[in-house]
């Protein structure tokens, strides 16, 4: 929860889905929540005061993206449309492409393997997978 939700003031909910929407990508990347307390007290208490703590493996624009969703201001935070336009979601041609109506299957006609190499904090492209229209599991890995 914002920390506008835990101070019981009122609050405008885009700015706190934002928030939300920070907790969510903090969890995913971090494999844990960015707060934590004894009890409800001392966890709402974390949330308005206390800055963010991010694991050695979190690359710097993530934590420069994420230090943005959580703003202690609402009024501070971007909006939904600034995210979509931030450098952080970027996203290339190609897979622009991939998101295309004619791959409105659920699958693209190659779909990029990405390699996340630990301590090194960078994923690259290594190999493309075909896969079926239908996207069947025991699609082959044809060297590229």
């Amino acid at each position: 929860m914002a920390p506008e939700i835990v101070s019981k003031i009122e609050y405008s909910g885009p700015p706190a889905d934002i928030w939300a929407l920070g907790v969510l990508l903090f969890a995913l990347l971090c494999g844990k929540f960015p707060f934590r307390g004894s009890n409800d007290k001392e966890l709402y208490s974390n949330i308005c005061k206390q800055e963010l703590v991010f694991p050695d493996h979190v690359s710097s624009q993530a934590r420069f993206f994420l230090k943005k969703l959580f703003h202690k201001t609402p009024e501070s935070r971007p909006t939904a449309k600034e995210l979509l336009r931030d450098a952080y979601l970027e996203i290339t041609n190609s897979e622009m492409e991939m998101l295309s109506p004619r791959h409105a299957h659920g699958f693209a006609n190659n779909i990029d393997l990405i390699n996340y190499e630990r301590g090194s904090n960078q994923m690259h492209y290594t190999q493309k997978i075909p896969v079926t229209a239908t996207g069947s599991r025991g699609a082959s890995i044809s060297q590229a």
